[in-house]
C-alpha cells in the first residue's frame, strides 16, 4: 500500500471509530471530533489541521461574521473597505502551515507593495526592500551592516519560520534559530547603535522592532525586529487582495471543503453548552478561558490563568481619503507599510512612554496605505488608510490628533483629503474582538517570561488540566500574528489525543 493509501486508510479508521469513544466534554456520546471555539485565523487554522487529519470539526463562532482581526468592513463610507484590526502579513504569507496549504485556490492572493516597508524621516526615507542588496545601496555606509544581519537570516527563511514558529523544542534545524539568538541577545535599541551608525538605519530597524510592542531597552523586541526584516526579504509584507477578511474567508472555504462545519453566532459562556465531542480547543485567551470554565479548574490553576499578563492596547484610525497620502518623500510612496515616529531616538522615547503609563505626545504610528496596490478597496481614484499607535492597555482617551499630527509632519497636506474616518480605541477593540483585552492586540504580553511560558507552562503550552480541552489562541505559542501557527500546534496535540485513544479502543 502506498503511503498515501495508508494515511487515507488510517484517517477513515480514525473516523469510523470515534463515535465508539467516551467523549471528553459535554453529555452523552461524542457527535462530532473535534469542536474548535472562535473562528478566528487560529480557530480556523486549528479546524482545518484537524477536519484534513479526516476529523469531523464543528467551528462555533459568537460573532456573526468569522474571522476576529482579521476582517475587512466599511467602517467610514459605503464603497470603502477597511481591515478592522491586522492589515499586513508577513508572517502570513511565510507561515510554514499556510504554505502547505492549497489556499490559493479558495480564494487568497497576496499583493506585493513595491517595496514591503519605509521609515519616514525629515530628510528622506529608508526602505526595506525585497531585495537585500538594493536595501543594502539605499542604507549607504549601513549597507553591509544590514546584509550582515539580515541575509543569512532571509537566506534560511523556510527553516527559521518553521523553528521560530513553534513552542520550545529542540530544533531540528538549529542553526537559523541560532544565529537569530544570538543577534537577539542585545536590546533593539543596543542592536541598533551596535550595529548601525546611521540615523536612517538605526530608524528602519526601530521601526520594525516595534511592532514587538515592549520598549526598545528590552530584547524580546530586538527578535521580532529581526524576524520581520528577514520576512520582508525573503517572503514581504504583503496584505490579501480585498482585504484581510480573504485569510478567513479562504480557510473557511478549506474547512468546508474538507466536511467541517461553521456555526456563527454561537457564543459560548460555559463548557455545558458545547455539543459531545472528543477534543475542545479554544480560540480564546486565558481570562476568557477563565469566565467559561473557572468552576472546573482548580484554584491553582485559576491562579495561573488570572495572572497572565496582556500587553499595550493599540488605538487606530481607518480613514477614507479624496487621493493618496502625500508623501513628502517619495520612497514612502512605494511602501505598502510607512512607520512614522523620527529616529531611534523619538521611536524609543514613544514606546517607553507607552509602557510608563501614558500615551506618547509624538506617538510611533503604523502606517498601512493598500489600495496604491489594490485599488478594488475603495472607488476609483479614492483609497483607504489605517494606522494606529500604542497606547497603555484600556486607555480611555483619543489618540486621533496626535496620529494625524505625526503623519501631516511627514506628509503635508494629509488632513485635507481625508473624506471621513473612524477612531477605534482599546475598549471599542475589545467590544469587537474579545480576545483583544484591554486593546492588546498580542494574546498577551511578549516579554521574555511569558514568550517562554505562554501562557501558563512552556512544556504543555496547549493542554488544559481538562481532559481534551487545549487552547489554540495567540496566548500560546508562537504568539501574535495572522499565521495560524498556534492553532496548528495545538490541534497535533489534540490529533495525539484523538489516535492514543482509537488505538486503546
Amino acid at each position: 500500500m502506498s503511503s498515501r493509501a495508508h494515511e487515507k486508510s488510517r484517517r477513515s479508521q480514525r473516523v469510523a471509530t470515534s463515535a465508539a469513544l467516551p467523549p471528553p466534554v459535554g453529555d452523552g456520546h461524542p457527535v462530532v471530533d473535534a469542536v474548535v471555539v472562535g473562528a478566528g485565523p487560529n480557530g480556523l487554522a486549528a479546524a482545518v489541521m484537524l477536519a484534513r487529519e479526516g476529523c469531523r470539526v464543528v467551528v462555533l463562532e459568537a460573532a456573526e461574521t468569522i474571522g476576529g482581526g482579521a476582517r475587512t468592513v466599511e467602517l467610514t463610507l459605503p464603497g470603502f473597505r477597511h481591515d478592522v484590526c491586522s492589515a499586513v502579513h508577513p508572517l502570513g504569507v511565510g507561515s510554514p502551515f499556510f504554505r502547505s496549504l492549497p489556499l490559493g485556490e479558495h480564494g487568497l492572493e497576496w499583493v506585493h507593495p513595491d517595496a514591503p516597508v519605509a521609515h519616514a524621516l525629515e530628510a528622506d526615507a529608508p526602505v526595506l526592500e525585497r531585495s537585500l542588496d538594493a536595501t543594502a545601496a539605499g542604507l549607504g555606509a549601513d549597507g553591509d551592516a544590514w546584509r550582515r544581519t539580515f541575509g543569512p537570516l532571509a537566506d534560511s527563511w523556510e527553516a527559521l519560520a518553521e523553528e521560530a514558529l513553534a513552542p520550545l523544542h529542540w530544533p531540528r534545524r538549529p542553526g537559523p534559530l541560532l544565529g537569530l539568538a544570538v543577534k537577539a541577545a542585545r536590546s533593539a535599541e543596543g542592536l541598533a547603535r551596535a550595529r548601525f551608525r546611521t540615523p536612517p538605519a538605526r530608524a528602519l530597524f526601530a521601526g520594525i522592532a516595534a511592532h514587538g510592542m515592549l520598549p526598545l531597552s528590552e530584547r524580546p523586541p530586538t527578535a521580532v525586529g529581526l524576524l520581520l526584516g528577514a520576512a520582508g526579504h525573503a517572503v514581504g509584507w504583503p496584505f490579501p487582495r480585498g482585504g484581510a477578511g480573504r485569510i478567513p474567508g479562504a480557510l473557511a472555504s478549506l474547512l468546508e471543503a474538507a466536511g467541517g462545519e461553521i456555526r456563527a453566532g454561537q457564543e459560548v459562556t460555559g463548557l455545558e453548552q458545547l455539543p459531545p465531542a472528543r477534543v475542545v480547543l479554544l480560540d480564546l485567551t486565558p481570562w476568557q478561558f477563565l469566565r467559561i470554565a473557572g468552576r472546573h479548574l482548580s484554584s491553582r490553576y485559576r491562579r495561573k490563568l488570572a495572572a497572565f499578563r496582556y500587553g499595550p492596547g493599540v488605538f487606530k484610525l481607518d480613514w477614507a481619503l479624496d487621493s493618496a497620502i502625500p508623501w513628502s518623500a517619495k520612497s514612502c510612496r512605494r511602501a505598502g507599510t510607512v512607520h512614522v515616529g523620527g529616529d531611534l531616538e523619538a521611536v524609543v522615547a514613544a514606546e517607553a512612554a507607552v509602557h510608563g503609563g501614558r500615551a506618547a505626545d509624538r506617538p510611533f504610528v503604523l502606517v498601512a496605505q493598500p489600495t496604491r496596490f489594490d485599488p478594488s478597496r475603495a472607488p476609483a481614484g479614492k483609497h483607504v488608510a489605517w494606522a494606529y499607535s500604542h497606547v497603555p492597555n484600556g486607555w480611555r482617551g483619543d489618540e486621533t490628533a496626535r496620529i494625524e499630527a505625526q503623519i501631516e509632519r511627514y506628509a503635508p497636506g494629509f488632513r485635507e483629503r481625508i473624506l471621513a474616518r473612524s477612531a477605534r480605541g482599546p475598549r471599542q477593540i475589545e467590544a469587537d474582538d474579545p480576545n483583544c483585552v484591554g486593546g492588546s492586540i498580542d494574546g498577551g504580553a511578549m516579554d521574555l517570561r511569558q514568550a517562554l511560558a505562554r501562557p501558563v507552562s512552556p512544556l504543555r503550552p496547549y493542554a488544559t488540566p481538562l481532559r481534551g480541552v487545549f487552547l489554540c489562541s495567540a496566548s500560546t505559542p508562537p504568539g501574535p500574528g495572522v499565521h495560524g501557527m498556534c492553532g496548528y500546534h495545538a490541534a497535533r496535540a489534540a490529533l495525539r489525543v484523538i489516535d492514543n485513544r482509537g488505538t486503546v479502543q
